[in-house]
């Protein structure tokens, strides 16, 4: 599946089959929020949270490209990610963007 974020691909005519997503909701256990909350007071990267929200974008990618599948879609065009902090250590990820097929 050709994912791209732009809206049209050069070279191609398209027809567009319809949005889109994927998403998930992810969350760290208390031991590693507890860690994390001691990382904001020293400052510097949260790898526990960097390395969730990375998995929660995979896991929100393969579940749009499988809504894709499902219309028989050759590529997604447009595609996006939007997060959104759900709860205290949980996290939103969605990706979307427009199913087309070639033509």
């Amino acid at each position: 599946m050709l994912i791209v974020t732009i809206d049209h691909i050069p070279g191609k005519n398209i027809e567009a089959l319809g949005v889109v997503r994927g998403s998930t909701v992810r969350s760290k256990n208390l031991g590693q929020d507890i860690m994390a909350g001691f990382r904001t007071l020293v400052g510097g990267e949260v790898a526990d949270y960097a390395d969730m929200l990375t998995e929660a974008r995979q896991i929100a990618t393969g579940r749009m490209v499988e809504d894709a599948e499902k219309l028989d879609a050759d590529a997604i065009i447009g595609m996006r990610y939007a997060s959104a902090s759900i709860m205290q250590g949980a996290a939103e990820c969605i990706a979307y963007g427009t199913a087309v097929k070639f033509v």
